[in-house]
């Protein structure tokens, strides 16, 4: 059958919120450009509160990726996908309690700068690097995959929309004040789950309540929720998303750049965890959101599926040509989905470009060129926007070789991700861990990761691990043949190495576990062989002591494993070593030119009793 395209009424809806998004980000580009410095402009003047925040959090983690992606992944491997609120819920627990307050109370304004101050340099430079790679890659997923959309349902040429998207985002970034614009992202939020909701509520009534879609989605298998089964090659059980989610999302969460900086962009860090508490919120709605609409889209779908009978070229389009379908006669509607699709994605792109601009501009261009004038500065940030924005869509066109969305962009977060997890951990939780052990953990990591997800990648695993559910096309009348198609499972080519069938098969969601425990294991061990970090020599805020958590009862054991960390006497030396803070001092001059005295006697702001916690 041939679905309608696009309309009148669509183009108008999608550019309207293309419109507002824009205007939004250049209000504030407008408004904000007397704020000169560029701690004003990075990390809001530090005076953000949680809501906003909190909103922008969950909108930039949920691209068109998942908009796309979970719904599909729910039509074909079934509903377990909805064990992900298990890690989110762990992932954020984790950063709210581990990493945020180290980071929040070091005072820093990028992840790396805590390296630094841990360990040494190189450190900070190796993670830059890698940073770099990784939001190149996830960037041209993101990229790729609302065009692709686009494509299926109006028609649009798919390369010409990849090369719009990343023209738009290169722009905004290059103007400026979009990283600032926290407020876009709140309104996308809300602009993604009305999306969701119309198509679920549409859905629903077409498939003739909800009762039916759970009894069509129970008959198809999909509601096989609860496996427990322990074979870490299937490709989701709810061991491998409760574990090898967790790191995967960690990876993404608790040490990105982009999540910490919007945390520490808030007034006080009990606003900070609050925001990332009411951030999960988010995630659960979405997540839920989306997973229902797999299940309706399966409902209306299950005698005759549009993807094995051709009518589509990539599982990524189900989303859409559901929505084109259900909402035929009803114009402006579909504009409004893809616009949700698509500006899930102008957030997340704009934003990695924007980073990306300033991690190279900080970590790299002013380690090499100091003394640069503001002018030709603003010039260098400029042309790194334009450089960047190429790459990142030309990353778009080798995404289109990666099979579905949701699983390349959490192979590469989990590849890349991993080990600076391990090496985030390796800081805050070992104080015995040295700088040559960060390196060496962090390589080990990245090979093992990079290893794994490669051979998977080239042998992909037998088909019997991973194999979507049925799928029929009795019903449909097909474009070009007459008789109904049937699924056939691709037969694995003969010649596949001896580790192609067990390490190479692993579930994608381990690669992250696997760079992650890789790092800290080759970490702690090149650390004891070649001398491990005294703890006196660490100050006490940059190391997490969570053996108090396991040895309250008694004092002596405490001390012991701290390793000689003196976190007995953080409190009580606060404010008698350190040069008094002023408060109203915001730390405008520039972080990386500043002499290390100065980037020490910022490293700790005032603690507040009343509130119990650090406030800026």
């Amino acid at each position: 059958p041939e679905v309608k395209k696009f309309v009148a009424w669509d183009y108008v809806v999608f550019a309207a919120l293309f419109l507002v998004s824009a205007s939004i980000g250049v209000f504030f580009a407008i408004k904000e450009r007397k704020k000169k410095t560029s701690k004003e402009f990075l990390v809001g003047g530090r005076q953000m509160t949680c809501g906003p925040i909190a909103f922008s959090l969950t909108s930039s983690f949920m691209s068109a990726v998942t908009v796309l992606g979970t719904p599909s992944e729910v039509y074909r491997y079934g509903a377990s996908f909805v064990l992900f609120f298990v890690s989110y819920a762990l992932v954020i627990i984790f950063t709210a309690e581990l990493f945020l307050p180290v980071f929040y109370r070091s005072g820093i304004t990028s992840t790396y700068e805590y390296l630094e101050l841990r360990f040494n340099k190189i450190v900070r430079l190796a993670a830059t690097l890698i940073y770099i790679l990784q939001t190149i890659l996830y960037t041209g997923i993101v990229v790729y995959a609302p065009s692709l959309a686009l494509n299926q349902v109006t028609g649009f040429d798919l390369w010409g929309s990849v090369i719009a998207t990343g023209v738009v985002c290169t722009f905004y970034c290059t103007l400026g004040g979009l990283k600032a614009v926290v407020w876009t992202d709140a309104f996308q939020m809300i602009v993604m789950v009305a999306g969701f909701m119309t198509v679920l509520i549409r859905g629903t009534i077409l498939n003739g309540g909800s009762t039916k879609v759970w009894e069509n989605a129970y008959e198809g298998s999909r509601l096989n929720i609860l496996d427990f089964d322990v074979d870490p090659l299937r490709r989701h059980t709810f061991w491998t998303i409760a574990i090898g989610g967790t790191f995967t999302w960690l990876g993404i969460y608790g040490v990105n750049q982009s999540t910490i900086q919007r945390c520490i962009s808030c007034k006080t860090e009990k606003h900070a965890k609050l925001a990332l508490y009411l951030n999960l919120l988010g995630l659960w709605i979405v997540l839920v959101c989306a997973v229902f609409c797999g299940l309706v889209m399966y409902s209306y779908y299950k005698s005759c599926d549009p993807w094995t009978a051709d009518f589509i070229s990539a599982p990524d389009q189900l989303m859409p040509y559901f929505v084109m379908d259900i909402f035929s006669s009803m114009p402006g509607v579909p504009g409004l989905f893809v616009a949700c699709a698509f500006s899930g994605t102008l957030s997340t792109v704009a934003a990695s470009i924007n980073a990306l601009a300033t991690v190279t501009f900080e970590d790299l261009v002013k380690k090499c060129f100091p003394n640069l004038s503001d002018k030709m500065s603003t010039w260098i940030s400029k042309s790194l926007c334009i450089l960047y924005g190429i790459l990142c869509t030309s990353m778009a066109a080798a995404a289109s070789l990666l099979g579905g969305v949701v699983q390349a962009s959490l192979s590469i977060h989990g590849m890349c991700g991993g080990p600076m997890l391990g090496l985030f951990t390796l800081g805050i939780i070992f104080p015995c861990a040295n700088w040559k052990g960060a390196i060496g953990g962090l390589l080990a990591g990245i090979i093992l990761a990079f290893w794994t997800g490669t051979g998977s990648f080239i042998y992909p695993a037998p088909p019997s691990k991973s194999i979507p559910l049925h799928l029929s096309t009795l019903n449909c009348t097909l474009a070009n043949s007459t008789e109904a198609l049937t699924t056939v499972a691709p037969v694995a080519a003969p010649d596949r190495p001896l580790l192609a069938d067990s390490w190479y098969s692993l579930s994608y969601l381990y690669f992250s576990a696997i760079g992650c425990l890789g790092c800290v294991i080759t970490g702690l061990l090149i650390s004891f062989i070649t001398g491990p970090t005294k703890g006196e020599d660490i100050p006490p805020l940059l190391i997490k002591p969570v053996c108090n958590l396991f040895c309250f009862w008694s004092k002596r054991l405490r001390a012991i494993l701290w390793c000689g960390v003196q976190h007995d006497r953080q409190e009580v030396d606060f404010e008698k070593n350190l040069p008094k803070v002023n408060a109203n001092e915001t730390g405008t001059d520039d972080t990386f030119t500043n002499s290390i005295n100065k980037e020490k006697r910022r490293q700790f702001p005032g603690y507040n009793p009343e509130e119990k916690s650090y406030t800026n």
